[in-house]
């Protein structure tokens, strides 16, 4: 798939790899999407808005009930929801990091958040991006929940292996997010 002309819908989870959605963010702009990030409040203690804001070039949405609604006209009541409004109008859903917590919510059905309420109501195709430690990521729950993300049809990229920001050496990074566009261009 051509990411030019799309518009993708970037969620940030709460984790240390946020960080490396900054670059997420720039490196889609340059090939042309149309960037709307996504935070959860755990990820704005890692990253800011306004730097996403900045490097995306449109408003982020960190809150559902913060939201400003389109003005009112003709149009419809989704159309003024903001988790409707975005779910819609992503091509692509993509969920760097996506935390232990995201997945389990995912691979759930739970719905607590703009990010959450948004996976339950795209039509887009989703790709989770996976980071945390090495323990959690090998836990039996994270595994099921993983494998439940994959039988409600979700993409998935298996983490990196290498030093972690906790100290611990395993699979648990999050992958470079070169790497991330060029699973977006196959999917």
């Amino acid at each position: 798939m051509l990411i030019k002309g799309k518009t993708v819908v970037l969620g940030i989870g709460g984790g240390i790899a946020a960080y490396k959605s900054c670059e997420l963010v720039r490196l889609l702009v340059k090939e042309g999407a149309a960037v709307h990030v996504v935070m959860t409040a755990a990820a704005k203690e890692f990253v800011t808005p306004l730097t996403l804001q900045t490097l995306s070039m449109n408003p982020v949405s960190t809150d559902m009930w913060g939201e400003t609604l389109a003005p009112a006209r003709r149009e419809s009541v989704e159309g003024r929801i903001s988790h409707i409004a975005l779910a819609d109008k992503a091509d692509l859903v993509v969920i760097a990091p996506a935390t232990a917590d995201l997945i389990a919510k995912a691979a759930h059905g739970l719905a607590n958040d703009l990010l959450t309420n948004i996976l339950l109501a795209t039509r887009a195709p989703v790709l989770f991006c996976p980071s945390m430690n090495v323990h959690m990521w090998e836990h039996k729950a994270t595994q099921n929940n993983i494998g439940r993300l994959k039988e409600l049809g979700y993409h998935l990229m298996e983490p990196d292996s290498g030093e972690l920001a906790c100290g611990y050496e395993g699979k648990g990074r999050l992958c470079e997010p070169e790497v991330i566009i060029e699973k977006l261009t196959r999917m």
